[in-house]
């Protein structure tokens, strides 16, 4: 079974920068696509940033050449670089995983379809 525990956020100022982890055991492989989203109380959960099992990458438009996704197969960890972060990005930041191999850019406009999801970070940033 696979788990999945998000670290790193915490509170900064506009322009500031984090970096989230997540943490993956189980039966990860390289099949599975891996993904960050985000959800604010009162709206949708939403698509950040999705590497899938090709290793192709999509992010969300609001957070393009600010974010960075990446994963370190070796340590089994996945990565969000976040940069230049504005108090638009605050948000309980969340790891998902699915392995059913479909492309990036779905994943990141479906959320539903991914089946494991982590306990989330919460992010704030401040004006």
């Amino acid at each position: 079974q696979v788990q999945l525990v998000e670290s790193g956020g915490g509170s900064v100022q506009t322009g500031g920068s984090l970096r989230l982890s997540c943490a993956t055991s189980g039966s990860i492989n390289k099949n599975y696509c891996l993904g960050w989203f985000r959800q604010v109380p009162g709206k949708e959960r939403e698509g950040v940033a999705v590497i899938d099992d090709t290793g192709s990458i999509s992010y969300a438009d609001s957070v393009k050449g600010r974010f960075t996704i990446s994963k370190d197969s070796a340590k089994n960890i996945l990565y969000l670089q976040m940069n230049s972060l504005e108090p638009e990005d605050t948000a309980m930041y969340y790891c998902a995983a699915d392995d059913r191999r479909w492309m990036s850019t779905y994943y990141l406009s479906h959320p539903q379809a991914l089946t494991t999801w982590g306990q989330g970070t919460l992010v704030t940033v401040t004006s």
